[in-house]
């Protein structure tokens, strides 16, 4: 192992330029930022005759030159204008996309997976480019467009950091074989890129700016054409050419020399066309070597007949003669600039030159590590963190190289501040911060670049306190950048960073909530998984209440259930959670109510649906069915108790049984068994209840007794006795019918008042985990409802004449042996025995004694 290049150790996750000191090019490439989608330069030739068209299109022609525009998606922006919000319309399948590549990578290639994000979010950028170029820059759509190129470029930096962060974990352990000392500035430079993971890194992120830059660069400018295509400054040779011909004395002073110094040595001006043709020249090569296109630049300059500008861009390689250290025998080329050191002091002269162009300063100043000439020309805030990057490289690798012996005398010609520079990541945020720029400033606000910020500077704990303040001061974040944090903190914790808990417990809440709000329905559950067991029953059954449609509910169940959640522990939560916005109390029964089924009763009655989907939670169905009546129960809205009660399906205790007595034989555990029991005695109470109703119901429909005509005439004698023959018949059928009621009632009101096994609302076993509100409602419920049907009882009975059976009744409830006695108050037990001394008064009057028995003469 220690004799294994580090380099090879490292190809498979960030891939190295086989020459190293192409890492310092202006045009260096690392090779995962080779693949540049919109980037119409990707494809030149400027050998091509008609090089102006090929590099300088306009944002439309570039466009639609793109691979990316074909008829569908042309097809599909048309379809996107008419929406309201056709930027929104456009990118909501980001959303089930990223949970599509989450699912697909996350346990294994998550590398791939970022592949995949950027992916997917460059696909709807180049969607919204072609909405944009039609309803404007001023769109919404341009505004969301803006989002997802920050977000696809903040996902590509994350993937070139961190794989390299990961790798270099890794390798903690791995000794790197630096061998002996060389003589060569290449190999120094590789060694220093291999060891040191801040300047390797820092490369890394001028990597990605230029290649942002090289994805925009269609972008920057109108077409520009140069009249000289072959030759320097053309129109001042035949503006010398014809003044010689003609020998008329200049008018207007010109250089009279050509050579690449004459204006600055002559102090003399070229023609007008030129020095435009110049200025536009010059802004442009600062363009390319922005976006890292340097071979591009020179490509470009000995189009327009300045190769010497061209050889000036390329002295910056670094020198290497592998023939020092082969062992061939035959020569080998030898690469670089053997002279660099008086390269680069020229080039930090021409950078502080006043009188040069200032984009020309620029060019020399990113080649000489030479800051305020280059920020000079930098407008955004990329352009910025590029010129301090690109700068601390510089500084970094010259060290080394003067360190190591490497560097040349003239470079102690460079200023003391740039040789003494001490530069961090950390110092060039601070300085951006201090900026003049107010646009830069301005910038360093925005989201997606203080994301950027964290993720260079590796600070996790800053980036989810920024995460943090976001969620508590802003009232609304855009969608796609909470999706953006929630997808980063699952990327981070993949990796198995230590990340604070709170703070990811909260974006995911907050992403679950958005996905609840858009009705993303098929999302949530994968999401609320990620949460702590105990939250994620929370959210998701905050999310079931929601669901109204019932039939999207065993849906949303089969998704809780493929995500690994505790559906049983969530269905019973969301019962639950019903369960307890009602604040309503127990109420005595002798008080006013209103007793029909209102909207928020029917809520608590269709909920009791999301527990009966498993016949495994038929024992939670159950006892919430159970605590859903007992409170209809005591309100007396006995309809609504008969709809909870009617939701469990008959089979219940018989699949409770059978499920208990599949796993073991022992009895069925105390909470289920009283849960049966409770079952049975509501079962009782709403039999009786509905036998007095229906007592009731035909007791008030007793037929009418015809009233005889006074003075009729035979034939109305003949209908009258026709009709009094109908009566008594209907009267008999009636009295029947009332009688097996009467029988009926009594019946199962003694059902519940002399319920078995202790009686009505108590549990047979104790030995279970006492519920105290659980207990006080049954408690209350006898309070509430065996007088009750007392009452009813007694009124049915005194009503059918049974003034008998009406006194035996107090036999019962002052029976030791039932205790019913207890449950009555004593204005209840006042008012009962004024009822049975009703009953005995009409027992004289039957001439019986008081108790109903006849009396002994």
């Amino acid at each position: 192992m220690k004799n294994t290049p580090a380099s090879l150790f490292r190809q498979a996750v960030t891939p190295r330029v086989p020459d190293v000191s192409s890492i310092l090019a202006p045009g260096g490439r690392t090779p995962r930022f080779t693949h540049t989608p919109r980037g119409p330069l990707s494809n030149l030739n400027l050998d091509d005759s008609d090089w102006t068209n090929s590099i300088y299109t306009s944002p439309v022609s570039g466009l639609e030159n793109t691979s990316f525009f074909t008829d569908d998606i042309t097809n599909l922006s048309s379809a996107l204008l008419k929406e309201d919000d056709p930027g929104e319309s456009a990118a909501v399948s980001l959303f089930t996309d990223f949970l599509g590549s989450f699912r697909k990578h996350s346990l294994s290639a998550v590398f791939d997976l970022l592949e995949e994000y950027q992916t997917v979010t460059q696909e709807k950028v180049d969607v919204l480019q072609s909405v944009v170029i039609r309803a404007g820059q001023n769109s919404q759509t341009a505004g969301v467009m803006w989002l997802l190129q920050q977000e696809n470029c903040t996902w590509r930096l994350i993937n070139s950091l961190y794989r390299d962060r990961v790798h270099l974990a890794l390798e903690d352990d791995i000794m790197i074989d630096l061998g002996v000392p060389s003589e060569s500035e290449k190999v120094v430079v590789e060694q220093l890129f291999q060891r040191d993971a801040v300047i390797r890194q820092s490369q890394l992120v001028v990597d990605w700016l230029e290649s942002i830059a090289k994805d925009q660069i269609g972008d920057f400018s109108d077409n520009i054409e140069y009249y000289a295509k072959n030759v320097c400054w053309e129109n001042t040779l035949h503006a010398l050419k014809m003044r010689r011909k003609s020998g008329a004395s200049m008018t207007v002073p010109l250089v009279t020399e050509l050579d690449p110094d004459a204006p600055f040595r002559q102090q003399r001006p070229l023609v007008d066309l030129d020095r435009e043709d110049d200025a536009r020249l010059l802004k442009n090569l600062f363009t390319l070597v922005r976006a890292g296109m340097t071979e591009e630049a020179q490509r470009l300059c000995k189009r327009c007949g300045q190769a010497w500008r061209a050889a000036t861009l390329e002295g910056w390689k670094l020198y290497h003669d592998p023939n020092l250290s082969s062992v061939n025998i035959e020569l080998q080329p030898v690469e670089g600039n053997p002279q660099r050191g008086i390269w680069k002091a020229c080039c930090w002269r021409m950078a502080e030159e006043e009188q040069l162009n200032r984009y020309e300063k620029a060019i020399y100043a990113s080649l000489s590590g030479n800051l305020k000439p280059l920020l000079a020309v930098c407008e955004s805030w990329e352009d910025y963190v590029w010129a301090y990057f690109r700068v601390m490289v510089d500084s970094l690798v010259e060290k080394d190289l003067m360190s190591s012996g490497m560097a040349y005398q003239e470079m102690e010609a460079l200023p003391r501040e740039y040789l003494e520079a001490n530069w961090t990541m950390e110092k060039v945020f601070y300085e951006l911060q201090a900026s003049e720029s107010k646009r830069v400033l301005e910038e360093t606000k925005e989201h997606y670049h203080i994301i950027q910020k964290f993720i260079i500077l590796g600070d996790l704990d800053g980036l989810l306190d920024e995460f943090s303040d976001w969620l508590a001061t802003t009232k609304s974040l855009p969608s796609h950048l909470l999706r953006f944090m929630t997808h980063v903190i699952l990327f981070f914790r993949s990796l198995g960073y230590a990340l604070k808990e709170e703070v990811c417990v909260n974006v995911l809440i907050a992403y679950v909530s958005l996905l609840i709000r858009d009705q993303q329905i098929d999302l949530v559950a994968s999401y609320v998984s990620q949460l702590p067991s105990d939250l994620a029953t929370v959210q998701y059954a905050s999310f079931l209440e929601t669901i109204t449609q019932p039939e999207l509910r065993p849906r949303c169940l089969e998704l809780g259930t493929e995500a690994g959640l505790d559906i049983t522990a969530i269905t019973k939560r969301v019962v639950e959670n019903v369960r307890e916005r009602d604040e309503t109390e127990f109420t005595h029964h002798n008080q006013s109510l209103e007793t029909g089924t209102s909207k928020d009763d029917q809520k608590k009655i269709d909920i009791i649906d999301w527990l009966l989907f498993d016949p495994a939670h038929r024992a939670e169905a159950l006892k919430q069915s159970n605590a859903i009546t007992r409170k209809f129960l005591a309100l007396q809205k006995h309809d609504a108790a008969k709809a909870v009660f009617s939701k469990v399906p008959e089979d219940s205790m018989k699949k409770i049984y059978s499920q208990w007595t599949g796993v073991t034989d022992t009895l069925l555990p105390a909470e289920d068994d009283n849960a049966i029991r409770e079952h049975l005695c509501i079962r009782a109470y709403l039999e009786a209840h509905e036998a007095f109703t229906d007592w009731f119901n035909h007791s008030s429909t007793a037929p009418q007794k015809p009233a005889p005509a006074p003075e009729a005439k035979f034939t109305e004698k003949v209908a009258n006795e026709m009709r009094e023959k109908e009566y008594q018949v209907s009267l008999s059928a009636w009295s029947c019918r009332l009688d097996a009621l009467t029988e009926d009632v009594k019946e199962r009101i003694y059902n519940v008042l002399l319920f078995v096994d202790g009686g009505w609302m108590v549990d047979n076993q104790q030995d279970t985990e006492q519920d105290s509100e659980r207990s006080h409602q049954m408690a209350a419920l006898r309070s509430l409802c065996l007088p009750r049907l007392s009452f009813l009882l007694l009124s049915v009975l005194q009503n059918s004449s049974r003034h008998q059976e009406a006194l035996r009744l107090a036999d019962i409830i002052s029976s030791d042996q039932h205790r019913l006695y207890q449950v009555f108050s004593k204005d209840e037990l006042k008012r009962f025995l004024q009822k049975q001394r009703e009953s005995s008064l009409s027992l004289l009057d039957r001439g019986f004694d008081p108790l109903g028995y006849e009396l002994q003469s």
